[in-house]
């Protein structure tokens, strides 16, 4: 939020950090060469890239799972994240041998004395040494520690390498056709670019020409987008602005309307007459059938971008980067363009697209596409 010098308020500002990450990352194998690979690299992104490489071969899916992240040999690490996350576990004789579930979420040291009459409301857990008397009432969550002014029996080691917890299994993510799906996309997207280059291939000698009538050469703008895994490739549009576009772009970034990482102004000065024309029926992207057809790009798919705007969102990058960009997408059809909402529309669409994909939803997209160009 933005206050003058005054104290009065001119507006809210969304910042945006390349290096900010708000998730984190990690692979979990039943395969020792796996995580062999993953020890000896020497860096996290040679680690990546070993990764990929070897999952190209194996099944692997992604999963988001909310957690936390302790160092167990940081000052009272183990100690807080057992704060933190205790009373929620459902078995915890699975790690602890030394506790046992006096009740239902009620978990108790074994040299511990609890009245049998004694009332709790769990989760709890109640340490070592300690003493619940009788008609006590214990309301959860909570954590009664170990016991300081008793000699504490000594504990046996948490094996925390062989922990098996049926509440800590991952869910079932694994797509059994995701390889017919595939191969299924991939038919359409050669047939269906094909079609269209055979079909407006006679346009392409008159966009040039308009063009060069108006502003010279060159005809076609290419720019490096990032494709699966992070691969960068050169993403072709017949060109639409003046040659010194992006010159200007740094002179008006104080009138970009959009948020995020997208520059976007209404009635842009740097288009051409010729260029409004082809963005507004989109005969701009025709050349990038041309990415469809040699494997850079999908008919249907996130929009193309490139690394830099990829990284302002570890988790939607990790996303996108996992499906080909496609010419079209969810975030076209489905976007409103309000303000300070676009870039947040963007993130929610391709994920969910991400997410639910298929033959059936790519061709609903191609036909809202034809109908936002004709009507």
């Amino acid at each position: 939020m933005l206050c003058g010098r005054d104290g009065a308020f001119l507006e809210i500002r969304r910042e945006y950090y390349q290096q900010t990450a708000a998730t984190g990352r990690a692979w979990i194998t039943a395969e020792r060469d796996v995580a062999e690979q993953w020890r000896r690299a020497r860096s996290p992104r040679d680690a990546l890239d070993r990764m990929r490489q070897l999952a190209r071969n194996r099944q692997t899916a992604p999963v988001a799972l909310t957690g936390s992240v302790q160092y167990a040999h940081a000052p009272r690490g183990i100690g807080h994240w057992l704060h933190d996350t205790a009373p929620s576990w459902s078995r915890a004789s699975a790690v602890f041998a030394d506790v046992y579930e006096f009740a239902p979420g009620v978990w108790v040291h074994e040299s511990a004395e609890v009245a049998p009459d004694a009332r709790f409301v769990g989760p709890v857990w109640i340490g070592a040494g300690r003493t619940v008397e009788a008609g006590a009432t214990v309301v959860g969550p909570a954590i009664m520690s170990d016991r300081p002014d008793r000699p504490l029996p000594p504990l046996s080691p948490v094996p925390w390498e062989i922990v098996r917890s049926p509440s800590w299994e991952l869910p079932s993510i694994l797509d059994e056709n995701a390889d017919l799906r595939r191969f299924v996309k991939r038919t359409f997207d050669i047939c269906f670019s094909l079609l269209v280059l055979l079909v407006t291939l006679p346009l392409y000698p008159v966009i040039m020409l308009a063009i060069f009538i108006e502003d010279g050469r060159p005809f076609f703008f290419a720019h490096g987008r990032q494709t699966i895994g992070g691969r960068v490739f050169p993403c072709y549009k017949f060109r639409t602005m003046c040659r010194d576009a992006e010159r200007m772009k740094q002179e008006l970034v104080a009138a970009n309307v959009a948020d995020g990482p997208q520059f976007y102004i209404p009635n842009d000065p740097r288009l051409l007459k010729i260029g409004k024309i082809l963005r507004k029926f989109q005969l701009d992207e025709f050349p990038q059938f041309y990415n469809v057809l040699v494997g850079h790009m999908s008919v249907v798919g996130p929009r193309p971008s490139p690394d830099k705007e990829n990284q302002y969102c570890p988790a939607w990058r990790e996303a996108r980067l996992s499906v080909r960009p496609g010419i079209t997408g969810l975030w076209q059809v489905l976007r409103t363009r309000e303000p300070l909402t676009d870039f947040q529309e963007w993130i929610r669409y391709d994920l969910e697209y991400v997410k639910h994909q298929s033959l059936g939803r790519d061709l609903w997209i191609i036909f809202q596409t034809a109908k936002q160009i004709l009507f």
